[in-house]
């Protein structure tokens, strides 16, 4: 049986090399391989030329056991994958009868005349593994080469072909060359930064074999991916669950929002099983916020609405903001975020508001209050709290940054004061 090492994916299209089309393929597929225990090394962009595509898999084939290609098998003279790759492989093509059947049924439901330059696309090579699409004409395949020890896996580039067809039938293809299964979980931290975490985590990842654990930074947040290797995926839990523990009992704790979860998805969990509702006030952020929380299903359990009061009229009118606040203060400051939320909060009957204010930038940024600055306020009847936050990047970064803050303060809140 071929064991594979490593790994390699090799995209074919010049449309990728001239940024006509971004390459999602490759970051789908780095995924899907490393929750397989599948090492990566390299991987390449070529354009449809067959001279460069065959020195490209021949490289790869000298490095790794398993070579995965997307793009290059429709129905047009340019596209050679499958060709050049049976070639190196040296495997003859021939007429894989069910593929054309299929494809005379897909074109026969959208009442389209199958063209006779369809019938390469059922051209499979001798012995192939052959993977069906249920979202195209073009099917994948495999091609095993078992002296050598090599695979090679062909895929159709359009995402929408490539995604159903690796997750139904490359993942269960893959599996069966392992008798080890994955299983990862993910801790999800905010306010703490990576270099923070893993000051305090140094001695539990340094000690962790299986699972292991591995920090990955996000805007704002910082992800631990928790990996063991089982023999299948219950035993797998519990490895991850005891290190999950263990991680819990340590000084990250209080930053923990959730596992497996994202901050929309954790705060709307939390004030739902608490039956509190919250409500918005933003400024800078334009309404992002208030979109975040309702990009969850359920959030109007718990989310009334918003306001976006960009102007300062609106500040006054909707929000209950003292004229006497923004002549002395400013509209960025930390008395105006803070009336904002008090008012957002009475305004919808809310428990908890949250609310931003700040300068995103490029323009309208002084010596005194400079582009990146930024104040949050979070409120509840107790009290309300205000942050002053100073943010590096451009304006949507800094929109970004405020609004994953605002949430993740309001987490806080709601832990401590409900």
């Amino acid at each position: 049986m071929i064991k594979i090492n490593s790994a390699e994916i090799l995209c074919v299209g010049t449309e990728l090399l001239m940024g006509e089309i971004v390459n999602t393929n490759a970051a789908y597929i780095s995924g899907r391989l490393a929750s397989m225990g599948i090492n990566q090394y390299y991987q390449a962009v070529v354009g449809d030329n067959p001279a460069r595509l065959e020195r490209c898999i021949t490289a790869s084939l000298e490095r790794c056991d398993l070579l995965i290609m997307t793009g290059g098998l429709g129905p047009t003279y340019d596209d050679l994958t499958k060709e050049t790759a049976a070639r190196l492989m040296n495997r003859r093509l021939y007429l894989h009868e069910p593929s054309l059947e299929r494809m005379k049924i897909y074109f026969s439901e959208r009442n389209v005349v199958m063209s006779e330059t369809n019938i390469k696309q059922a051209m499979m090579p001798e012995g192939a593994v052959v993977f069906v699409n249920n979202n195209g004409t073009a099917p994948g395949l495999a091609v095993e080469d078992d002296k050598r020890g090599k695979i090679i896996i062909m895929l159709p580039g359009p995402p929408g072909e490539m995604v159903p067809m690796f997750r139904d039938s490359v993942e269960p293809y893959l599996k069966s060359f392992s008798s080890v299964t994955l299983v990862s979980r993910n801790i999800n931290i905010t306010g703490l930064g990576e270099s923070a975490v893993e000051e305090i985590l140094e001695p539990v990842m340094k000690a962790a074999i299986n699972p292991t654990v591995a920090p990955y930074c996000k805007e704002g947040e910082v992800r631990l991916r928790v990996t063991a290797r089982a023999e299948n995926e219950d035993e797998g839990l519990v490895l991850c669950d005891e290190m999950i523990g263990r991680i819990r009992q340590t000084a990250v704790a209080p930053y923990i929002y959730g596992v497996d979860t994202d901050l929309p998805s954790a705060l709307i969990d939390l004030l739902r099983r608490k039956g509190k509702k919250i409500a918005t006030a933003e400024s800078c952020t334009g309404g992002l916020i208030a979109e975040t929380l309702t990009s969850v299903s359920g959030a109007s359990g718990v989310f009334d609405g918003g306001v976006v009061s960009y102007a300062n009229t609106q500040k006054i009118s909707l929000l209950g903001v003292k004229k006497e606040t923004l002549e002395r203060f400013g509209a960025v400051s930390e008395e105006t975020a803070r009336e904002m939320a008090e008012g957002a909060r009475a305004l919808m009957d809310a428990d908890i508001a949250v609310a931003v204010t700040g300068i995103a930038g490029p323009g309208g940024g002084t010596g005194e209050k400079p582009v990146g600055l930024v104040y949050i306020a979070v409120g509840t009847k107790a009290d309300t709290q205000v942050r002053r936050c100073m943010f590096i990047g451009n304006r949507g970064r800094v929109r970004r940054l405020a609004a994953v803050t605002a949430l993740s303060m309001a987490i806080a809140k709601a832990k401590s004061d409900f």
